[in-house]
């Protein structure tokens, strides 16, 4: 995981991508990326699901359902729930441009 110019370069299930963010949200991130990569590893393993897109919707669910079911106080959930959907819109983001790129 470099860094990129605005950004951070990350690698998801393979595939590199160029993703804008503060500083302070790098760590953050880094970390967001590597967990989505464990968990899309994760399912892709199970061989029930098949395709990249299908395997990130689930990981998505999964990790939704994780925050949701944590134990945390509901202003720290509220807070951290913020956060992961943020990354989340930023990693949607860097697919959808990484995409356009195959085409």
């Amino acid at each position: 995981m470099n860094k990129a110019p605005g950004g951070i370069k990350v690698s998801i299930m393979g595939r590199e991508f160029s993703v804008a963010c503060k500083d302070d949200q790098r760590g953050a991130l880094k970390e967001a990326a590597a967990y989505l990569d464990d968990k899309m590893r994760e399912i892709q393993k199970s061989g029930k699901i098949i395709g990249a897109e299908k395997c990130a919707i689930m990981a998505a669910l999964n990790i939704t359902h994780e925050l949701l079911t944590s134990k945390a106080h509901d202003g720290e959930t509220d807070k951290i729930g913020t956060k992961v959907f943020d990354l989340l819109e930023k990693i949607d983001v860097a697919i959808q441009e990484q995409k356009q790129l195959s085409i």
